[in-house]
């Protein structure tokens, strides 16, 4: 049970890079630092996005319209954390 808790993790600590790469991939893309028309760059944000926006469209269902500001990758990155933390402190329990 052990290994299927440390598996888990593993699967979270993947998640919270994706969702942390697309945050700065973002950013990056905003102001004008990356151009996503050049090809490497467009592929990774473009894969990104086909990953993630799924995740996000579900969590948007739920909040208010905030004008420009997308909320969507941060409760994402909360519930994330909120479930490294939940594995953790139960990891040795088994």
């Amino acid at each position: 049970m052990t290994s299927l808790m440390q598996i888990l993790l593993l699967v979270l600590n993947i998640a919270q890079f994706i969702i942390l790469a697309h945050i700065i991939v973002s950013w990056l893309i905003n102001f004008q630092v990356l151009n996503p028309r050049q090809p490497l760059v467009g592929q990774i944000w473009f894969g990104l996005s086909r990953l993630l926006d799924p995740i996000y469209d579900r969590v948007r269902a739920f909040l208010p319209a905030t004008g420009g500001l997308d909320f969507a990758p941060l409760i994402v990155l909360l519930a994330v954390y909120a479930a490294k933390i939940v594995v953790v402190n139960n990891l040795y329990a088994f």
